[in-house]
């Protein structure tokens, strides 16, 4: 049984429980909690630019929801067939109401409650700072002949709001949010840092391989929060319980399959230790179950269509290497949407990718299919790549 929608208009804020700015995985979880509100939503996403694609979810039949490709935050919400009945929808604005199942919103209506607009032609859009209105179900108005009074009864089929910033931003309908402070908290970016190791072998050939045993520095929102240095072997359970407050889950079992890619002399069979499990900031982290430090960090992309989708937010990585001289503030990058080629070369530049690992993530869920449900993981020194078969990478394991 479908529930009345009641919700309030916020310019360049949001719309009801809606807040510009929230990432994907924060929205889809609160959703999973509404079913009884929202029975069905429908994810849309380009399939061929998974790692950067724009996201819509479509709430039936008024909520339209777009996220931005790069950092899956709330851009613009659009809300449809205001005379839809099933369920109906109320619109407020401040202490008015603007539509219901008994008041129709019309031109005339919205230009009482929010004033002149630039817009002067009979059938344009009305647009005002983080709010417009459309007068057609679906893509942008002409504009059209007509008479005054005839433009003044204009009935609003679609109102869309998306962030003030944006109102002067001509053609970038699909770019990122700008801050705002419901992403306070949330990590901004993940920075790995790897050094080179070079050595000559029997050929005697020079070869270089990345060396990553250190950890990660996480940068937070506000640019004025004071970074996280999470240390392979150094930081504490209880330091993540400090910097990051308490784990959504504490796990126990450590995933067999992973111990291929290490050493005999750091086979962790005799410590299989426990996972804190930070789905809120796409983390996780594997501590000794004796001396309760971090042996290994999992970050995660949140890619569309991959077997892990929105069980993590997606965490902004970043693989940084060192510049090529003391001058050089731009250090070589390779990020989360580049593709996985480009990222193993950077890890190890003069050789062939290394052999990999099948792994079916499906094996563990029942009744769960995927079109590409299988990842491959390849093992570098102090890095694992979780790739998929469109060779975006899915995960990135330090140890």
């Amino acid at each position: 049984m479908f529930s009345d929608l009641d919700v309030d208009v916020r310019p360049g804020s949001g719309i009801g429980m809606f807040e510009l700015g929230s990432s994907l995985w924060t929205i889809l979880d609160m959703l999973r909690r509404m079913q009884h509100v929202f029975p069905q939503v429908d994810v849309k996403y380009d399939p061929d630019a998974s790692s950067t694609t724009p996201i819509i979810l479509h709430l039936r039949p008024h909520i339209d929801l777009l996220f931005s490709g790069k950092h899956q935050r709330l851009r613009t919400i659009c809300i449809r067939k205001l005379r839809d009945t099933s369920p109906p929808v109320t619109l407020r604005y401040k202490d008015a109401i603007l539509s219901s199942p008994e008041e129709v919103l019309r031109r005339v209506g919205v230009s009482r409650t929010f004033g002149p607009t630039y817009q002067q032609n009979a059938g344009e859009d009305l647009r005002y700072p983080g709010i417009w209105f459309s007068f057609e179900e679906d893509g942008l108005v002409e504009g059209r002949a007509g008479t005054q009074s005839e433009d003044r009864m204009q009935e609003v089929k679609r109102v869309l709001v998306s962030q003030k910033e944006h109102d002067t931003q001509e053609g970038d309908a699909l770019g990122e949010v700008a801050y705002c402070p419901v992403m306070d908290g949330d990590i901004s970016l993940a920075v790995v840092k790897v050094s080179i190791r070079s050595s000559y072998t029997y050929k005697p050939a020079l070869t270089s391989e990345a060396k990553v045993h250190d950890g990660v520095i996480l940068h937070f929102y506000p640019s004025t929060a004071k970074p996280i240095h999470v240390r392979l072997g150094v930081t504490t359970a209880q330091d993540l319980m400090v910097d990051l407050g308490a784990p959504l889950r504490i796990h126990y079992k450590e995933d067999d399959r992973m111990t291929i890619h290490a050493s005999s002399r750091r086979t962790d069979s005799a410590d299989p230790g426990y996972f804190y499990n930070y789905f809120q900031h796409g983390l996780d982290f594997l501590l000794s179950g004796t001396t309760h430090v971090v042996k290994k960090i999992i970050l995660h992309t949140n890619i569309p269509g991959s077997p892990l989708f929105q069980r993590y937010k997606r965490c902004n990585w970043e693989i940084e290497g060192k510049p090529e001289d003391d001058e050089d503030d731009t250090p070589p990058r390779k990020r989360f949407y580049d593709r996985f080629e480009t990222t193993s070369h950077f890890l190890n530049p003069r050789e062939q990718p290394p052999p990999s690992m099948l792994l079916d993530r499906t094996d563990e869920e029942d009744n769960v299919t995927l079109p590409s449900a299988t990842t491959r993981l390849y093992g570098y020194d102090g890095i694992i790549l979780e790739v998929s078969e469109a060779s975006q990478i899915v995960s990135v394991t330090l140890f």
